[in-house]
């Protein structure tokens, strides 16, 4: 067979990707991806050695057989689709032990990171892999250019030595598979290849952000509030001049937190020449909001990505659908960006590069989840030692992140120490923005009733009441007068957004607006409401609840927060621990509930009674001795920061979303069109996803991505209907 003979792919109409070409680009590409962290050696032979396995004769028999888009998807089995597994153990036979971390980036390019030996992860082990050498003398059998055997052990060290040796190698992995994506979309899509990349610099994008912010200080209001924002603003530039690093912003809710943290991250990113600001948002269910504020300011530049759309199997078109986060602005979740940096899947690793040199705001950061603390902290430690991650902790309620020692003086938390503060007098600042006085039962262990609820709630004219789950606010909503408004999520980010702009136009016009909401109006949503109810929570919890009362400070007196003990308990977790702790703490106390000082004490607390590393992910991801027995895919499989994530489904609300549902089904995957599907999903449990497919509610649209069958299972009011969760036929009556 003639060297231009051997194909990397084949199109639909019979054009050859020639795999010498390929090969060749992708180390390249690679090497540049992977520069940004010092190791453009390792990331070139990754890619130039990561198709070896092409090579044989039975791969090129298969591809011209086939002739087909799925042709080259490797399956994680020997046959003429493995050609990942030559290529990782050529690796070994040029560089000896070194060559191991390599093999787990080849053998791992189609079907994710693997681990070293078999546990209960999906997939074979590389261990069993490597044992696979007859794959490796087929291809060699080939004539290979020389130009893509060469190869030396690289100059450059394993950056962050064995304690982060995990963290390099699924960068080093990132780098490969997104230079391998990339180039294989240049042959199969050349045009939408050309459109990628052209973005305006940081420069021009301060420009854009400086001018809105210009416009609408110039329209603001002259209140108490806003003055107060304007030196959260001023303080927030001045500290984006500082060199990089870990910072806390800790700004009392309704202090503009948003827009000033953006100012920081640009002046930040212009002085130290960053690439790319990554905004991370705990809850899908309000990311909408705060991508659609930046989109109003820079356009194009902002990519808004959750984890709501990512199939669990992967085929051609869903790879290169797959976002790499190449935009400069970046509004995702804290699940999307943490479990990232802990997976082992091609699609949900492409990005990771794309973090180096770049500032993230982790949005309402007491939300992350306790048990995942230690991993967490110790990542965020080495992105900010080793990658040029410059991170913003930002919440009005800052958690106790600092390193921590049990009672017998043994490391519990190697935490996030040496933090700077971006406002330079957090104190005065909170007491500059004391707007709410906050009840709190005196018996905090009597539950009210929800008709009892409904009752005290209707003597207000407006009222926001937020309980702890999405069943509590049915049953309560049900309770509720004519005219009052439901808000979960249940509910698909477009009806929120439409919901959201509703109750702020009430608000607004003085109409009688009351509203019972599950917890997802407690970060980033601007609401403002003369009284809030909240059903017993974290302390964190309670005074983002108070962000959504007197939130501008224009009533004459304080806005009035109601804590009540629901008649249930929150569910069971960290939420109840979180809630009990409150209690806790609380009982006797005559100070104000939302002091400050009393955020310390209760995160103290509530980690105290937590596992930090509850999964044991940094036993799985320490390496020993030579490197060779680290468990990716188990870690992944166990980095799950919400227990149940469930499946995201497609909701045709309108016909906007229809049409694009009906398209995905017809077409396939593409980035544009799952960008806009992630407004039209709502995430299920895995028992009710399950149940829905059983009945026949719930079908597949696609490979792996499903819908609801009907728009009749989806109510105005509610959102998804689920059996059970407390509607009755009164529910559906409009």
């Amino acid at each position: 067979m003639s060297e231009h003979s051997y194909a990397a792919h084949i199109n639909e109409s019979g054009e050859i990707h020639p795999l010498e070409d390929h090969l060749l680009k992708v180390g390249l590409r690679a090497a540049e991806f992977a520069t940004g962290f010092y190791s453009g050696e390792w990331a070139a032979l990754a890619g130039r050695w990561h198709d070896l396995g092409k090579y044989a004769a039975t791969f090129q028999k298969m591809i011209y057989e086939a002739n087909g888009l799925e042709a080259h998807i490797e399956l994680e089995t020997a046959g003429p689709r493995n050609h990942s597994s030559a290529g990782a153990l050529y690796a070994i036979e040029r560089l000896g032990a070194h060559g191991r971390i390599l093999a787990y980036l080849i053998a791992g390019h189609h079907s994710g990171l693997p681990d070293w030996y078999k546990v209960d992860a999906p997939g074979q082990a590389l261990g069993e892999r490597l044992e696979e050498q007859y794959l490796l003398d087929d291809a060699l059998r080939a004539d290979i250019p020389a130009n893509i055997l060469v190869g030396e052990l690289p100059k450059q060290p394993l950056l962050g030595g064995s304690d982060g040796f995990a963290l390099w190698v699924r960068m080093l992995f990132s780098a490969l598979v997104d230079a391998d994506f990339l180039d294989t979309e240049s042959f199969y899509d050349p045009d939408k290849s050309a459109q990628r990349g052209a973005y305006p610099s940081m420069s021009e994008l301060k420009d854009a952000f400086d001018a809105h912010m210009r416009t609408m200080m110039e329209a603001a209001a002259d209140t108490p509030v806003n003055g107060v924002r304007a030196g959260i603003l001023a303080d927030c530039r001045m500290a984006g001049r500082q060199p990089s690093g870990i910072f806390s912003l800790t700004v009392p809710t309704g202090g503009g937190k948003t827009l000033s943290s953006m100012a920081f991250a640009l002046e930040h990113a212009v002085m130290h020449t960053k690439t790319r600001i990554i905004y991370a948002i705990p809850y899908t269910s309000i990311i909408e909001q705060t991508a659609n504020i930046f989109r109003g300011i820079f356009g194009d530049s902002v990519i808004e990505h959750h984890s709501s759309l990512d199939p669990d199997s992967e085929n051609h078109r869903s790879r290169l659908a797959s976002e790499n986060w190449d935009a400069p602005i970046v509004v995702t979740t804290n699940v999307q960006f943490f479990e990232s940096l802990f997976s082992a899947r091609t699609s949900r690793c492409r990005k990771l590069h794309n973090i180096a040199n770049s500032i993230v705001i982790l949005d309402e950061a007491q939300l992350m989840p306790p048990e995942f603390l230690v991993p967490i902290l110790k990542v965020m430690n080495l992105l900010a030692k080793h990658y040029g991650v410059t991170f913003v902790i930002s919440t009005a309620t800052q958690p106790a992140l600092g390193s921590m020692t049990d009672a017998f003086g043994r490391e519990r938390l190697k935490g996030v120490d040496n933090v700077r503060e971006v406002i330079s007098d957090p104190d005065g600042l909170y007491r500059q923005l004391e707007r709410v006085q906050v009840e709190i039962p005196v018996d905090l262990q009597q539950p009210r009733t929800w008709a009892a609820l409904a009752e005290e709630i209707a003597g207000h004219e407006s009222v926001l009441t937020i309980v702890n789950s999405r069943k509590d606010a049915r049953e309560l909503y049900r309770l509720m007068h004519e005219g009052a408004i439901h808000l979960s999520a249940l509910m698909c980010g477009e009806h929120r957004s439409k919901t959201i702009a509703d109750i702020k136009a009430r608000l607004k016009a003085g109409k009688p607006t009351r509203v019972v909401s599950t917890q997802l109006v407690e970060a980033g949503v601007d609401l403002d409401f003369p009284v809030v109810y909240r059903a017993m929570a974290g302390l964190d919890s309670i005074a983002q609840a108070a962000g959504r009362c007197n939130r501008e400070g224009r009533l004459p007196d304080k806005g009035k927060v109601v804590v009540f003990v629901p008649p249930k308990p929150a569910p069971a977790g960290h939420l109840l621990r979180a809630a009990q702790t409150t209690v806790s703490l609380m009982s006797g106390n005559q100070g104000d509930p939302l002091a400050r000082k009393n955020f310390k004490r209760f995160f103290e607390h509530f980690y105290d009674k937590c596992e930090l590393d509850k999964e044991g992910i940094e036993d799985l991801l320490r390496p020993e001795g030579d490197l060779s027995d680290v468990q990716f895919r188990t870690a992944a499989t166990r980095m799950r920061l919400i227990k149940d994530a469930g499946v995201a489904v497609l909701v045709p609300m309108d016909e906007k979303s229809e049409n694009w549902i009906d398209l995905l089904r017809t077409k396939g995957p593409e980035r544009w069109l799952m960008r806009k599907l992630q407004r039209y999903t709502v995430n299920l449990s895995q028992f009710w996803f399950d149940k829905m497919k059983a009945t026949g509610d719930v079908t597949e649209v696609y490979s792996g991505i499903y819908g609801l069958v009907s728009a009749a299972l989806y109510h105005e009011d509610f959102g998804l209907l689920l059996e059970g969760e407390g509607l009755d036929a009164r529910d559906l009556v409009v």
